[in-house]
């Protein structure tokens, strides 16, 4: 299976990646993973994006569409795409040079991914906790270090993010919809494991 995931930022994507590469047997293939890896490995494709990212400023569409072809043939058998494409030029990019079986699109209602987001609280080691379940907790359960709140999770940040994810991205719920691709797994207060859950039904029955 050549996958797609698709969803707002808070969506759970992440969480739900990690399962999916396990239980499916994918590579998964983020763009920061690949960013990085051209980096440090000194490509002259990485030293360009490098340029752009000391510089403050977004990785160009036809930069990032490159490190993506790069990365996928270096890749056999089935992969899930996870933060590419952002936008509709990317996704004719990635149609030139992949052929993608399904774009898997978690939808959870905004107001959700406000309180998930703002109510977020992260560790120096990776860890992330929410306030509701805390109960007025301050470090870490798995290290004992303090937590802290993301710069960038609060709500005028969150709310641009947002609304960012809908004008650049979320056309592609309908770019994949023509094509008869995209399957959307719609979440409300469900746990990371009721969400799975579903997503496994979906690829299940795909994959028959």
């Amino acid at each position: 299976m050549k996958i797609i995931l698709l969803g707002a930022p808070g969506a759970g994507k992440g969480t739900q990646a990690v399962r999916i590469q396990e239980k499916f047997q994918l590579k998964h293939i983020s763009t920061g993973d690949m960013f990085r890896a051209n980096i440090k490995e000194g490509t002259e494709i990485g030293k360009l994006a490098k340029s752009y990212i000391d510089a403050g400023k977004l990785v160009p569409d036809d930069v990032t569409c490159e490190i993506v072809k790069q990365s996928l043939e270096k890749v056999n058998g089935g992969y899930l795409l996870d933060g590419f494409p952002r936008t509709l030029f990317q996704a004719e990019e990635l149609d030139k040079f992949a052929e993608i079986d399904l774009c898997l699109n978690i939808d959870v209602d905004t107001s959700l991914l406000l309180d998930r987001i703002c109510g977020r609280r992260v560790c120096a080691c990776g860890a992330s906790y929410h306030v509701s379940t805390l109960g007025g907790k301050t470090t870490c359960e798995k290290c004992g270090k303090p937590l802290y709140q993301r710069d960038d999770d609060n709500p005028e940040t969150v709310k641009a993010r947002l609304a960012t994810y809908e004008k650049q991205t979320a056309p592609l719920v309908d770019y994949y919809g023509k094509q008869g691709k995209l399957v959307t797994v719609k979440c409300g207060t469900e746990t990371p494991d009721e969400v799975f859950e579903k997503v496994c039904a979906v690829l299940e029955n795909f994959n028959k």
